[in-house]
């Protein structure tokens, strides 16, 4: 007898697959529903957030129809690929011969596609910053800034800006784009320290990394659109401060910020935000790594402020932020089925199909033989 997505015995009366249409939908849902993990709850429900208001103020946006159609598709395509992860995962356990190098590329992207769901959410974020409040905020942080140093930063920083300076600044602030990658790629391989690895599942880690990553990034979006601030590389160009020169490190720099700057979206610092989420994983399940990634956080910190990329109540707010999404990503990791390498049937059978490198057995297939 084979494994079916409903579960065992293909010819039981009580396992039979659906047969109308009206089943047949309401079980892919209800298999979509039991795949996903902590990580969709919250990606799916800031994406739908963002898209109800996408909807509800389009008039605000240039090209909304072209918006609305790429968020929808990026909104399908999650849906097809954790739907496509798992049917995977129980053809690979019923039939070990069916392509098991598929499964473990389909098991990959699964676990990975976070990345893509980052990256997407922040190039986003330039389209659709000023969908709820025209105009910019940018007012209320350069009179803390002003207060908190004397002046504007971007003024004081520029008098000792020095091209050897701004190089070792631009390194901190390339930082940014490891710190989540090599936690996650540690955490994936090798999962928690053995102090850390109190949960069953050596996945969990991993996923409450990610979760608490989408969730500090989910609040710092919401935030952005609530409160457009479009940072102090657009607000004090009218001061025409000297450019910042440097080495390879400040070209390449130059090179992301061309192709990639988002006009809007500073405040909460996303830098900030998602670096700290990793400094606190890094704290809770890789300790070593923890005291690797402190000074170069720290350097993050201050290099975004001298870039001119931000001001300093951005990086508070991204502080706050990060701890929040640190917080509730891990509240939501307690809620059952967060872990989405869990994969279970819809009459709950089976569990842990799919881990990190591809199948595992399931208690049903372990008993059989």
């Amino acid at each position: 007898m084979g494994i079916t997505e409903l579960g065992i015995g293909a010819g039981s009366a009580a396992w039979r697959l659906p047969q109308t249409k009206t089943q047949r939908a309401r079980a892919a849902l209800v298999g979509f529903l039991e795949s996903c993990g902590a990580f969709e709850w919250v990606a799916l429900s800031y994406l739908g957030l963002s898209g109800f208001l996408i909807m509800l103020f389009w008039r605000n946006l240039p090209r909304a129809g072209r918006l609305i159609s790429i968020h929808v598709g990026f909104i399908a395509a999650i849906i097809g690929l954790v739907a496509a992860a798992r049917r995977a995962a129980f053809s690979a356990v019923a039939d070990r011969s069916a392509g098991a190098k598929w499964v473990r590329a389909l098991s990959a992207a699964r676990n990975w596609y976070p990345q893509a769901v980052f990256l997407f959410c922040f190039e986003e974020l330039g389209a659709i910053v000023h969908l709820v409040r025209s105009g910019w905020w940018d007012s209320w942080l350069l009179r803390f800034d002003h207060w908190i140093a004397g002046e504007h930063p971007a003024v004081l920083l520029a008098r000792i800006a020095r091209p050897w300076l701004t190089e070792i600044m631009q390194v901190g602030y390339l930082s940014y784009f490891f710190f989540l990658t090599i936690l996650a790629f540690v955490l994936y391989t090798r999962g928690a320290d053995d102090s850390s690895a109190k949960h069953s599942s050596p996945q969990f880690a991993f996923w409450a990394v990610m979760t608490s990553s989408m969730a500090a990034y989910s609040i710092g979006y919401v935030v952005s659109i609530s409160f457009p601030v479009e940072s102090p590389y657009y607000s004090l160009a009218a001061l025409h401060l000297p450019a910042l020169t440097g080495g390879p490190f400040t070209r390449l720099s130059d090179l992301i910020e061309h192709y990639g700057r988002v006009h809007g979206g500073a405040f909460p610092s996303e830098h900030v935000a998602g670096s700290f989420v990793a400094l606190l994983g890094a704290w809770r399940y890789r300790r070593r790594l923890f005291w690797w990634f402190v000074p170069f956080f720290a350097l993050m910190c201050f290099s975004t402020v001298y870039v001119r990329n931000h001001y300093i109540a951005d990086v508070f707010g991204g502080l706050i932020t990060g701890w929040a999404g640190f917080w509730l990503g891990h509240r939501l990791m307690r809620v059952r089925g967060a872990v989405p390498s869990e994969v279970k049937t819809s009459r709950g059978q089976f569990s842990g199909l799919v881990d990190a490198g591809g199948i595992q057995d399931s208690p049903a297939r372990k008993g059989a033989r």
